[in-house]
């Protein structure tokens, strides 16, 4: 039952902060700068692109969404339901540059012909504005502006709990998740299953249930599950030297194992046709790479992401729990792409990025991506934004190589 609602304790816990900070239902709210080592909400984050945020609460009545023009600018607004599934992703690839206004109704809502419907009540949208360099954040923030939600005012939302709290209190936080957003019927066999924990929609929990013996069995089996959610890079498809996702990234219908691990690492990752993330591996075969080493990434001529929106290369560091960081440096560079001013390519037009925790000093600087100073090990994420055929066919990134 911890893999089942991993997803629902995440994605509420962001909801938690957003409204401690805050954050009412049915409003947007923006982050008018990119991503820092500050931004500590959501596992990997990136940054190359604005985030607007709203927490659509539909059980008081469908809302109005209404999406700017964007031209030529990547925009997207994924819509995810409370178990974190992208029902609905508008932008740039399905709307074209020229915006348009959509209307979001709860699974049991009323709304006009041609309405989104929602799985859950609970929604989070979560908007992604290119920022092509830090000239360009005023015009990536006049995009955000015109993100408009007409709507209810909306409930606040259930306390979340800690995926770290005490089991008694985990499970009455998860079955208050479970009653506040049903599942839908195709997920009932779980509970089925899992009957004997009296852990469902339409009951309360009561841990007096258990004695202490079988309290510790239900702490050990959560221990476990949190240790197997950090696996996530070993759920997808390797190719080379890196990780490819499953094909039902970000939509996961019942591939409960798969939604959990990418909940803690990756929560908010959006379906391949909208972006693909990849991972360095190492030596292992796992994503943790050493980032007390000097490490390059050499791009052949015309062998970067095939993509028609953007790449990027990003490095987090991995947090005990296993979630993801930007970490601080000295040149405040967190990430190289196709939009890094600077970069400099060899004769032939080759790309290498250098990833180290030391200045690598001239003539490699202008390409140097700092790796974490504190010694944790690093993931290292290539993001490949609207990705074209052959990034799921024959492309493979090249290998990660110590210096």
């Amino acid at each position: 039952m911890m893999i089942y609602g991993l997803p629902l304790i995440e994605i509420a816990q962001v909801r938690r902060r957003a409204f401690e900070a805050g954050q009412r239902a049915n409003s947007f709210r923006h982050a008018r700068a990119l991503a820092t080592p500050k931004a500590r909400v959501v596992t990997q984050p990136n940054v190359d692109t604005l985030y607007s945020t709203a927490w659509l609460d539909l059980s008081q009545g469908p809302v109005i969404i209404t999406l700017p023009p964007s031209g030529d600018r990547y925009f997207s607004l994924a819509l995810m339901d409370a178990y974190t599934n992208n029902f609905a992703l508008l932008g740039t690839r399905t709307l074209g540059g020229a915006g348009g206004v959509v209307t979001v109704v709860g699974p049991n809502g009323v709304g006009p012909k041609g309405a989104i419907r929602a799985p859950t009540d609970w929604v989070w949208a979560l908007g992604r504005t290119l920022a092509v360099s830090p000239q360009d954040l005023a015009a990536a923030r006049a995009i955000q502006d015109g993100l408009k939600l007409e709507g209810p005012a909306g409930r606040d939302p259930l306390p979340a709990p800690s995926r770290a709290a005490p089991w008694p209190e985990l499970f009455a936080g998860l079955q208050g998740l479970l009653r506040e957003n049903p599942p839908p019927v195709t997920d009932l066999r779980v509970f089925h299953e899992t009957s004997a924990l009296g852990l469902t929609p339409d009951a309360r929990f009561d841990p007096a249930r258990f004695d202490a013996a079988q309290g510790r069995e239900i702490e050990a089996g959560i221990a476990e599950a949190l240790e197997f959610a950090k696996g996530a890079a070993d759920s997808g498809a390797r190719r080379g030297d890196w990780a490819f996702p499953r094909q039902d990234l970000g939509d996961f219908r019942q591939d409960y194992d798969y939604r959990a691990q990418v909940a803690l690492s990756g929560l908010a990752a959006m379906p391949l046709n909208e972006a693909v993330y990849l991972r360095a591996l190492n030596r292992d075969g796992h994503d943790a790479i050493d980032s007390r080493k000097a490490w390059r990434l050499r791009f052949p001529p015309g062998q970067t992401p095939p993509v028609d929106a953007f790449w990027s290369l990003t490095v987090y560091e991995i947090t005990p729990e296993g979630q993801g960081f930007l970490v601080d440096n000295p040149i405040d560079r967190y990430a190289i792409g196709d939009r890094t001013p600077g970069l400099v390519h060899a004769h032939d037009g080759s790309l290498e990025i250098v990833i180290s925790p030391r200045d690598p000093g001239p003539p490699s600087r202008a390409n140097w991506l700092p790796a974490p100073a504190n010694g944790r090990p690093m993931v290292l994420s290539l993001r490949a934004y609207l990705p074209r055929a052959d990034l799921f066919t024959t492309y493979t990134p090249p290998s990660l190589l110590a210096m």
